[in-house]
């Protein structure tokens, strides 16, 4: 026995579907971002850090000593400094992407569920308006409640990173 599958259903399902695999290529390419950035960092500390034991091991006198690990010092704590900047720009573009397609997907799927309410809307008794109205109030005040405050919270959490 067949079963006739709404296209509501079945449009919805589809683009949840490839929501999903835009979701999933943007987790890739991100952590492939991060992981480029942290090849490239630990490539460079690699050489800095025979740059220095080599000037270490030229070192002549004390004061020629300290001079050197007061440059080493400054200029590691610059890359240091470089590589958060890295890192935050990192975290900040992908949780823009990550946003951008969970709104997508929440704006998608509301848009399906009002257009389901006022199809059943549209066949339900007379004087049924009235909970269906209140279903529409209760699902708009749901997303001011909830989904919206959360998105604004990460974004306030990131920007103070």
């Amino acid at each position: 026995m067949m079963f006739a599958v709404p296209e509501e259903v079945s449009v919805q399902t589809k683009h949840s579907l490839e929501q999903t695999l835009k979701f999933a290529e943007t987790a890739a390419e991100s952590a492939e971002q991060l992981f480029d950035l942290n090849i490239k960092t630990v490539k460079a500390a690699g050489g800095d850090a025979v740059r220095q034991i080599k000037a270490l091991a030229g070192v002549k006198d004390v004061q020629e000593l300290a001079s050197l690990q007061t440059a080493f010092a400054q200029a590691n704590a610059e890359k240091v400094a470089g590589y958060a900047r890295a890192i935050y720009g990192w975290a900040t573009e992908a949780q823009s992407e990550v946003s951008k397609l969970v709104d997508t997907q929440v704006a998608e799927i509301n848009k399906t569920l009002a257009a389901a309410l006022d199809k059943a809307a549209k066949s339900a008794p007379s004087g049924s308006e009235f909970a269906f109205a209140a279903v529409k109030s209760a699902m708009g005040a749901g997303r001011s409640w909830s989904y919206e405050p959360q998105i604004r919270r990460a974004e306030h959490a990131l920007v103070r990173l």
